[in-house]
């Protein structure tokens, strides 16, 4: 008795409606163009003008400047504008609004890793340094035109209630006043970047803006502490806004501390690029 045999394996037949796969002449229609600086600068600008955060804190710092401008000038005469400028009352607006610019510029980079978002933009962005660049460009142009906005409305409103009693040129403190101010603010994105903790970095901040303008007073009580103690009140915040604003004319008009504030952020601007790079997300 013979051995049945298996049964042959047939041929697999194409089908007759069968197409070849598109070779490689076949075109996306979705354009495909290398990114650059500038769709980084389009991305931040959407993220900071989209928040509420942005409009609550420039919300809060134009009415602290202006509101405190205004009744500070309602309750000045025309013999306190002699010898100053008509942007002094914003002076006493922006020892407070300062704090929201600075809060604002810890909230821009921070918010983003508390919210785990900072790796969906480094994933779209690969170039780490170009985020940060775009952030850095975005706030400091934000920051610096409401605050220019804020102190030259301020000086519009003293010099239409006060008008002609002041020859002092105070276009200059806008410039500088909102400068300062700025910086401030660029100061805190770059400590928000480096501690990638919202809570952290306002803290900090707040130690950087407050700490010079008290300890001061302590370190003059000894005479081996009181050099410090006077650079400290020469330099601190609340002193150099007051000689921008020609409170205090006599010793400077605020530019050697502005020359300091800005060394001081570009070094935590350059330490957060580096730290930037070697970190995990």
């Amino acid at each position: 008795m013979s051995t049945p045999q298996p049964p042959m394996p047939q041929q697999a037949v194409a089908a007759p409606n069968w197409q070849a796969a598109p070779g490689s002449s076949y075109t996306s229609p979705i354009p495909v163009t290398r990114t650059h600086l500038g769709h980084a600068l389009t991305s931040e600008w959407t993220k900071i003008k989209s928040v509420r955060s942005t409009m609550w804190t420039l919300g809060i710092f134009l009415l602290l400047v202006i509101g405190i401008g205004f009744l500070v000038a309602a309750q000045t005469t025309n013999s306190d504008f002699t010898d100053v400028p008509y942007t002094i009352p914003a002076f006493f607006g922006l020892m407070l609004g300062q704090i929201c610019l600075i809060t604002l510029g810890v909230l821009v980079v921070s918010s983003e890793y508390g919210t785990g978002m900072i790796r969906t933009t480094f994933t779209a962005s690969p170039q780490r340094h170009r985020v940060l660049a775009a952030k850095l460009i975005i706030f400091f142009a934000v920051a610096f035109v409401v605050s220019a906005f804020a102190i030259g409305f301020v000086g519009l409103i003293t010099s239409g209630m006060h008008g002609g009693s002041s020859n002092v040129s105070w276009g200059g403190t806008v410039i500088m006043g909102a400068l300062y101010v700025s910086l401030l603010g660029v100061l805190a994105l770059a400590v928000g970047s480096m501690l990638r903790h919202s809570a952290g970095a306002i803290t900090t901040m707040l130690g950087v803006v407050l700490v010079p303008a008290i300890m001061p007073a302590f370190l003059m009580m000894s005479e081996s502490m009181q050099t410090i103690g006077e650079k400290m009140q020469e330099y601190n915040a609340p002193n150099a806004l007051a000689r921008i604003f020609q409170l205090d004319s006599e010793n400077g008009h605020g530019g050697a501390q502005l020359g300091l504030l800005a060394g001081v952020t570009a070094a935590a601007i350059v330490g957060a690029f580096v730290l930037l790079e070697r970190r995990d997300v």
